[in-house]
């Protein structure tokens, strides 16, 4: 689009092109409404690969575990200490892919007859990553082989002190990781350097499960399995709420396995799960929605303001009373987390704009008697809030008696934070550092603190800069109010789904548009009702956290005022009636329309 015009959220609408004569074509193959056809063809499914996208199998599509590196050699190892009697354990982190690793590696091995006890990490005093002390209790308690899964791949002197204790360290993680690596007797990691294997999408619960499949081929080959063995496909539900949760990019082996796990899911036997389910009061089909904003903030919540290792124990309990405990456990810690978070945010915003530190290239506030287990949950409001990278600095007194602080960043496209972070590590300004292109978490003294944010002010300015500098939403598909049907939003749903990182739910821009009420709900949340200008069946639409945002003031402002509309479409179910529901995410007052200046038609 050459036009300079601007939407209400200041960006630019653009509609990729795409061969009409293919999303002909597609359509008709598979009897699919042009619009999903196109949606298919824009997202950069070719023609022959429809069939499998539309369908894919565990059978025809699941990558082969032995192709990363190390896991040949794990395997066998893991193999040989089990029909061998060794006794194990596993380290995983406190956030819900640590939680669902955890349970799926303790499911495995309990079916192979091993009872291998779980640790997480407190959050609040020890922190993420492996540490000597915990490793210690283990080996301590008997472990001889420890798991340490969503983590490790940095913790270089953790792990080499725990291989000196005379431990054999298994890391099965995801996180960025460097040419060197830790001194463990296998890394399973597909960021290693050497890595070929194509799968670093994969979440920890991902490698995770690839490493169980790895290891239980072994032992079928070697004819251990008397019985039945590890039903490994019954678990998926667990592998995708973690990966969900974990915001990985919803694309290749991770979609397989997310579509798998939802289909699991709905008729799980995981007696933890079920339980949180219930109590969380989800009726109906699963989604990937209510993993990430409904179940996996309950599973959080327990590290955040409780115990960390409540969401894996649940995940991994076969007792229905225990279970319904913890679940209800870990639903009072979420109403606890929100209240706090909520308290925490305003500190933060407060900060922000009496400081004027929304001027910066990153958002970096810290504050005394923060919570450090909502850092990153504040960092991503702020990021949302501001559109820049966010980080959020909590400070507790560590196991020297220093002051240290704990951080959490949140990043946007195009500016990868964690490796601003493992940058710093390297050069001493801070302890710890690391964790993926959009989020990571780190460590600093805090007499170090302003050093380390003039270091990442200057480290990712251009390349903030540079994602800023043209804001493109892309329109996935031109509809009408009429035309926003329930068979249509299912097949969406169905066909080109689930949604998440890097596969996002579909953008549907609705033209000449006249909104007839708008009315805030809660506090910060508008809802409109819609229709075509000219007229005929209405929609609801809802604009969340649009209170006192330029989209938000002018569908309050307006009245009976057209406008162009762009958001996703859900199915609400109200009173026993599917009902199709806008969210709005942009808008354009029709006096200053983007869509004919762009051509979307």
């Amino acid at each position: 689009m050459n036009d300079s015009s601007l939407s209400l959220n200041k960006a630019h609408w653009v509609r990729p092109d795409v061969d009409l004569s293919a999303v002909e074509r597609v359509a008709r193959a598979h009897d699919l409404p042009e619009v999903v056809a196109r949606l298919l063809l824009q997202r950069g499914v070719v023609p022959e690969d429809v069939p499998g996208f539309l369908n894919p199998t565990l059978r025809e599509h699941f990558p082969d575990p032995f192709a990363m590196a190390d896991m040949k050699g794990l395997a066998e190892f893991v193999a040989e200490a089990i029909q061998a009697g060794r006794k194990f354990a596993i380290f995983g982190d406190f956030d819900v892919d640590g939680a669902t690793s955890s349970a799926l590696l303790y499911r495995f091995l309990k079916h192979c007859g091993v009872d291998a006890p779980i640790y997480i990490p407190d959050r609040l005093t020890e922190g993420y990553g492996p540490n000597v002390e915990a490793l210690r209790s283990l080996k301590d308690a008997g472990a001889e082989i420890v798991f340490l899964l969503d983590c490790g791949t940095t913790a270089f002197d953790v792990v080499q002190v725990g291989s000196e204790m005379g431990l054999d360290i298994l890391i099965l993680d995801h996180h960025e990781a460097e040419t060197d690596l830790p001194q463990a007797r296998y890394v399973i990691n597909p960021k290693r350097k050497d890595d070929a294997a194509g799968l670093e999408v994969l979440a920890a619960v991902g490698v995770t499960f690839m490493t169980c499949v790895a290891i239980n081929k072994v032992l079928r080959e070697a004819g251990f399995f008397a019985g039945d063995e590890a039903p490994l496909k019954s678990w998926l539900d667990i592998v995708a709420l973690g990966t969900v949760c974990d915001m990985v990019p919803l694309t290749g082996v991770n979609r397989l396995l997310v579509r798998q796990g939802f289909a699991q899911m709905q008729n799980s036997d995981n007696i933890g799960l079920n339980a949180l389910i219930d109590v969380a009061g989800i009726n109906g089909a699963i989604e990937p929605y209510h993993a990430g904003f409904v179940l996996g903030p309950r599973i959080n919540a327990g590290s955040r303001v409780h115990k960390s290792d409540t969401g894996a124990k649940l995940l991994s309990c076969d007792d229905p009373g225990q279970a319904k405990d913890m679940a209800w456990l870990l639903n009072d810690c979420n109403d606890k987390r929100k209240a706090l978070q909520e308290e925490m945010e305003l500190a933060a915003i407060n900060q922000v704009e009496d400081r004027g530190l929304d001027q910066n290239s990153v958002i970096f506030v810290s504050g005394e008697g923060w919570h450090t287990g909502l850092s990153g949950l504040v960092a991503g409001r702020l990021k949302e809030k501001y559109g820049k990278p966010a980080c959020v600095v909590a400070f507790v007194e560590n196991e020297r008696g220093e002051i240290e602080g704990r951080g959490s960043g949140r990043s946007i496209p195009g500016v990868h934070l964690a490796q601003a972070f493992i940058d710093a590590r390297n050069e001493g300004i801070i302890e710890k550092g690391g964790g993926h292109a959009m989020a990571g978490g780190f460590t600093v003294a805090k007499g170090r603190l302003d050093e380390f944010e003039a270091f990442l002010q200057k480290h990712i300015a251009g390349q903030v800069e540079s994602g800023q500098s043209k804001v493109e939403t892309v329109v996935d598909g031109v509809l009408t109010v009429r035309g926003a049907k329930t068979d249509l939003v299912r097949l969406v749903q169905d066909f080109v789904g689930p949604f998440g990182q890097e596969a996002p739910e579909p953008l549907f821009l609705f033209q000449n548009v006249r909104v007839h009420s708008a009315d805030v709900v809660g506090r910060a949340h508008i809802r409109v009702m819609i229709s075509d200008w000219e007229g005929g069946s209405r929609m609801k639409a809802m604009a969340f956290r649009a209170v006192g945002t330029p989209l938000g003031d002018a569908l309050l402002k307006q009245g009976r005022a057209g406008f162009d509309l762009l958001g996703t479409l859900k199915i609400d179910n109200w009173g026993g009636q599917d009902k199709v529901e806008m969210h709005i995410k942009d808008a354009a007052l029709l006096s200053e329309t983007l869509a004919e200046k762009a051509a979307l038609l």
